[in-house]
């Protein structure tokens, strides 16, 4: 195996300052700084959430078991406002329906794994004591609890040992399972129902309350024998979902504050007390949470008053590796509304509203942005997909009409090439170069029935013309493009119902597929990725946001945001998401026109210092 030590040695040089071309790991002495240093690779300083695929049943006040990638969703209360059995399988990607429970119910408590799990207590038309045993395939009623009840908080490694805690009609009630019966241990010290709970049955946490009136940010820690009452959470809540391992180590996931207000707040116990980390993308209750601190999983739910969700989110924990945005030169004309392509060593940006629409090219080196041949037509909000020598943009505003002009850019110059079949602006574009492009979504005065202008439609171009191609599933226009002409994605945009949307979709080649939505809904954002398994995007409208989240082909991921927030910023169209490059763009009302370049990598580093003289 190669080592370090075996390809460098282990000699350490001598740099007036940071060492060129150092690498991860390899120590150098500063000269000037009289220090030893070494590269230390970033990380989150906070746990984040991401969109996984939802359900097949939305339902809220269900129950759930098992991990992040092998996670299990039982029972609930569904969007015909009946009792339901529903039992799914989570693979890490999407949901798969297996055997029912036996008794349809709701607002009980689970525990255990995928292939190990119990499902206990709930509400049919009464609160039910029944006790109900998963090996992987199918659930065998076993023995009851003592005390019927909802509300109740649940424990446990697997379907021989398990907790349940608290629960409606209000009580301090804890029982243990030995894989055969249930027999009541030491009551909580405080009486409580909706809460929330995880770890084993002899290493468990509960938490939360019915609030009001309950104390519903109390905390108690169970050791196998006694409840001992610890640090409050920081928002009190009832019908929280929850994460966790053991009594030292779990999360809080959503909830209600107070009757009919449903909360994001994610909070992570480390031991001693809770803190805050970063919220669920969807405010929801009476969810279901599994897995650990690491890596967690939160599912279904509901928005009161009345709406039961079908959504999934993953949970990265802190210490996971990041990428970040760094400063490039700014550019010559400040604009928004440009477009771009290629990678940040070699870039290239065009068009743009600078006071009235403009032709102006520019052309970056990694370092600095310098002037070249002008587009032919003065225009905004175009499509666009390339190289810094091989690009084409279509379509696009010229400040009094929508257009479907399309221009070739061959490293030197623009020339004017077919036109798209219908003019469009604000659509997105996917391709590697000028030969090979894909022209989807966008502002299309030729689009009807509605709503109005907001288009749907695919062009594919093949070096000398436009076809149509499949529309997508949904009409938007502001939104952000990536990938080629086989293998795109197309995500977020502004599509008049319900206006600014999240929504994500893959395109094949052949027809586009609804997939795992962003976490932020935006429109007029930036874009990159060479196919539609990896994909990046940033920024947006409105209120110029600098959120950046990052595509794996299952799920988005919040990571590091832009350093100043934008919309109707450049994308880098058609070119891997590990090196994209961003400029221009509208920071406020107050600073209509931006010159900033930003440079994203994939991974970032810290000097660190080991040592001073």
């Amino acid at each position: 195996m190669s080592t370090y030590k075996k390809e460098v040695g282990t000699a350490v040089q001598n740099a007036a300052g940071t060492l060129s071309g150092v690498v991860e790991g390899q120590l150098w002495y500063d000269s000037t700084a009289a220090s030893f240093k070494y590269v230390y690779p970033n990380t989150t300083t906070a746990g984040s959430w991401s969109t996984g695929n939802n359900m097949n049943t939305a339902r809220t006040q269900l129950m759930g078991a098992g991990t992040q990638t092998q996670g299990l969703a039982f029972g609930g209360f569904n969007i015909s406002n009946v009792n339901t059995g529903a039992t799914e399988f989570y693979d890490g990607i999407s949901w798969t329906e297996l055997n029912d429970l036996n008794t349809a119910r709701r607002d009980g408590a689970g525990n255990g794994t995928y292939t190990s799990s119990l499902a206990f207590a709930g509400r049919t038309t009464v609160n039910v004591a029944n006790t109900e045993s998963w090996n992987g395939t199918s659930w065998t009623e076993v023995n009851d609890l003592n005390t019927a009840r909802r509300s109740v908080a649940g424990a446990g490694a697997d379907n021989t040992s398990a907790l349940a805690m608290g629960g409606s009609p209000t009580t301090a009630v804890t029982e243990s399972w030995n894989g055969t019966s249930w027999t009541e241990v030491n009551d909580m010290n405080t009486a409580r129902e909706r809460v929330g709970g995880f770890g084993t049955n002899t290493s468990a946490l509960v938490f939360g309350d019915n609030v009001p009136p309950g104390n519903g940010a109390l905390t108690e820690s169970w050791n196998g024998t006694n409840w001992t009452e610890v640090n409050d959470l920081n928002t009190a809540r009832g019908y929280a979902g929850s994460a966790g391992s053991d009594n030292t180590s779990g999360l809080a996931i959503g909830g209600e504050t107070t009757p009919g207000t449903s909360v994001g707040n994610t909070e992570l116990w480390g031991g001693t007390s809770w803190s805050e980390q970063n919220d669920l993308s969807s405010a929801r209750l009476a969810l279901a949470g599994a897995g650990t601190t690491s890596s967690a999983l939160a599912f279904g739910g509901g928005e009161p008053p009345t709406v039961e969700l079908a959504l999934t989110e993953e949970w990265t924990g802190a210490g996971a590796p990041i990428g970040a945005w760094s400063t490039g030169g700014n550019l010559n004309t400040a604009r928004r509304n440009l477009e771009g392509s290629g990678v940040k060593s070699a870039a290239l940006v065009f068009g743009g509203d600078a006071s009235g629409e403009v032709t102006n090219t520019e052309s970056y080196n990694g370092t600095s942005w310098t002037e070249v041949n002008d587009l032919s037509t003065a225009r905004s909000q175009m499509g666009a997909c390339g190289t810094q020598t091989s690009s084409l943009t279509f379509g696009g505003y010229t400040g009094a009409a929508y257009v479907a002009n399309n221009e070739s850019w061959n490293g030197t110059s623009w020339t004017e090439v077919a036109d798209l079949n219908n003019p469009s602006a604000a659509n997105a574009g996917a391709g590697t170069d000028n030969t090979s492009a894909l022209s989807f979504g966008g502002y299309s005065p030729t689009f009807t029935p509605s709503p109005p202008f907001a288009s749907n439609r695919t062009e594919s171009w093949n070096g000398s013309s436009w076809t149509s191609l499949a529309d997508m599933n949904g009409v938007k226009n502001g939104l952000a493009g990536s990938g080629v002409q086989t293998s795109a994605l197309g995500s977020g945009g502004f599509n008049y119902s319900p206006n600014i949307t999240n929504e994500s979709e893959s395109w094949n080649g052949t027809s586009w597929t609804l997939i795992s939505s962003l976490n932020t809904a935006r429109y007029l954002f930036g874009g990159s990725g060479n196919d539609n398994t990896a994909g990046l995007v940033w920024g947006g409208a409105p209120s110029a946001i600098g959120n950046t989240e990052l595509w794996n082909g299952a799920t988005w991921t919040e990571v590091n945001d832009l350093n100043t927030g934008r919309q109707g910023v450049s994308s880098a169209n058609g070119v891997s998401n590990t090196s994209s490059i961003t400029a221009g763009g509208e920071e406020s009302p107050a600073v209509a026109f931006s010159n900033k370049t930003e440079e994203w990598s994939s991974s970032s580093n810290t000097v660190k210092t080991i040592s001073t003289s």
